[in-house]
């Protein structure tokens, strides 16, 4: 059955589980500004909840994008929600000025992170931002390379224990060839309104121009790190492979991103995993397939399952061709 719009796109998603009903946090943009290459940089944040990943009822846009001069004037882009230890939901978010937004051959823009808050996971407040930008001590930012874009989006919101929250962010190191720049960006927090940024928890030439997505999610007893990175995106050793959802399993307390492998290509892409009401894994992305006109929406569930058999522990479709 899976999730559409009739009159947008829909692309990238989070989710949010409140023991009842999982909340799916969508960017979608209106199929009015013309070329699909435009949703880009007319993305909202849309909310819709269901009670098992396939029947979909959608409550709309959670706010706009911000006033002319602020982080997030132009679009709204992807995050994560997490509920903090004030009982509160706080969702973080891409906030993206793009510094000429009507030129879809222009793609220069600016990524920072913005947070909002909530009671219900349903009305939203935005907090004063940004709360945290790209440090040029270890990240690339806006014209020190080719690449077009400052790249600090999809912040993915996590905390071991009780210790200090963190924050994985895609960015890119301020060193290294420009299509091999992608790392794990890190930032922390004690109070989730404060946030510090921290040295990348990767190194640059793993074969990533970025890393986009980010999860960190438990599957069978193994914790694996999920993200993005399509074809065109590829650097170093893995130019002229094939891009997707990619996985790679922890391992001594690190995530070794240079052994990542493919979980599937990206006809799927903005890869979540959801643990299903049984307590199955469940991989969630949306329809990426080529051909004339990208069409979008979100995939019904596909079941994952974790392949033992080599060094690092593999997660993969279950049942996969």
């Amino acid at each position: 059955m899976g999730f559409d719009k009739a009159d947008h796109w829909v692309w990238d998603m989070w989710f949010a589980d409140d023991g009842d009903l999982f909340h799916m946090f969508y960017l979608h943009a209106p199929r009015s500004v013309g070329h699909p290459d435009l949703r880009h940089r007319n993305a909202r944040i849309g909310h819709a909840t269901s009670a098992d990943l396939r029947d979909w009822q959608d409550h709309g846009r959670i706010f706009d994008a911000g006033a002319p001069e602020d982080f997030d004037a132009t679009c709204t882009w992807t995050g994560s929600v997490i509920r903090g230890d004030d009982g509160l939901w706080h969702l973080f978010y891409t906030g993206t000025r793009f510094t000429d937004p009507a030129d879809a051959s222009h793609h220069e823009n600016v990524e920072t992170i913005g947070h909002a808050v909530s009671e219900d996971l349903h009305a939203w407040v935005k907090r004063p931002g940004p709360v945290c930008t790209a440090d040029p001590r270890w990240y690339e930012t806006l014209g020190s390379s080719s690449w077009p874009e400052e790249a600090w989006r999809d912040p993915w919101v996590y905390r071991d224990g009780f210790g200090p929250w963190n924050m994985l962010i895609t960015g890119r190191a301020n060193d290294g060839p420009d299509d091999d720049r992608g790392v794990i960006a890190l930032a922390t927090s004690d109070d989730l309104h404060s946030w510090q940024v921290q040295p990348p928890l990767s190194a640059p030439g793993a074969g990533f121009g970025h890393l986009e997505v980010f999860q960190i999610v438990e599957v069978e007893g193994h914790r694996f790190l999920i993200f993005s990175c399509d074809t065109a995106k590829l650097g170093g050793a893995r130019t002229g492979e094939t891009g997707g959802i990619w996985a790679v399993a922890e391992r001594d307390g690190s995530w070794p991103v240079a052994e990542a492998s493919l979980i599937v290509n990206q006809d799927l892409y903005a890869g979540r995993v959801v643990i299903d009401r049984a307590g199955k894994a469940q991989l969630m992305g949306f329809d990426n397939r080529g051909g004339v006109e990208f069409k979008g929406g979100i995939a019904d569930p596909r079941p994952l399952t974790v392949d033992t058999s080599g060094a690092l522990p593999r997660l993969t479709l279950e049942n996969a061709a």
